[in-house]
């Protein structure tokens, strides 16, 4: 019986029940149809250099039919060409109609406020504390 204990997991039994069901469902049992190719390449490589032979070449990504970078941009660019044909358009580029100005809507005008009067009372306030001369004691 396999248990799980964490102090910040608290699972019931059911739960670990379904957890291993899982695993069971998902793991293989007969492995004999998967091969290790970097294994096999690496041992080429050890065994070549045991013998003082030439180093086996790199596989490329024809040799394997694996790997290899996709271009995303070059994947969607194709990917929107077979949609397009199969919607059976030409792929000519759309037509261009020359837009209509929209006509200007009476803007709304704001009455204007007089500004305020303290700002000017402070300006004035300190020209006046300016001009003072310093009492002397």
């Amino acid at each position: 019986m396999l248990t799980f204990r964490h102090d910040a997991l608290d699972l019931d039994e059911d739960e670990i029940k379904r957890a291993m069901s899982l695993i069971d469902s998902m793991a293989a049992d007969d492995l004999s149809g998967y091969r290790d190719h970097y294994r096999e390449a690496l041992e080429e490589v050890i065994e070549a250099k045991r013998e003082g032979q030439e180093l086996p070449e790199p596989a490329t990504k024809e040799d394997n039919g694996t790997g290899g970078v996709v271009d995303l941009m070059e994947a969607l660019a194709a990917s929107v060409q077979r949609a397009k044909e199969s919607r059976g358009e030409t792929g000519e580029d759309a037509t261009v109609h020359e837009m209509k100005p929209r006509k200007k809507t009476a803007a709304k005008k704001t009455a204007k406020k007089a500004p305020a009067k303290k700002a000017a009372t402070k300006k004035a306030a300190a020209k006046k504390s300016a001009s003072r001369k310093p009492r002397s004691a």
